[in-house]
């Protein structure tokens, strides 16, 4: 089963897929910062991002359930919406 999850921050793409076979993965741009291979407890990935005043920013992301699977990210320590794809 896969999970895909996506949100746009400014100009940036943030991306984060969950597969039981190849595990969690997070990516900024089309390139993976951060990968986690928990299949039991929640996954915690992190990476950053440069927002248009060329500041970097820290991203914080965890997955967690089972049967049903839920994702949340945070930029900068505050909440961002995602949209799941898959």
């Amino acid at each position: 089963m896969k999970s895909e999850w996506i949100a746009k921050y400014e100009e940036t793409e943030i991306k984060i897929t969950n597969n039981w076979f190849s595990g969690e993965k997070l990516y900024v741009n089309n390139e993976l910062q951060d990968e986690q291979l928990s299949f039991i407890t929640p996954s915690n990935m992190t990476g950053n991002l440069i927002n248009k005043e060329g500041e970097k920013l820290n991203i914080k992301t965890n997955i967690s359930g089972f049967f049903s699977v839920s994702c949340r990210l945070f930029i900068d320590n505050r909440k961002v919406e995602l949209k799941q794809t898959k």
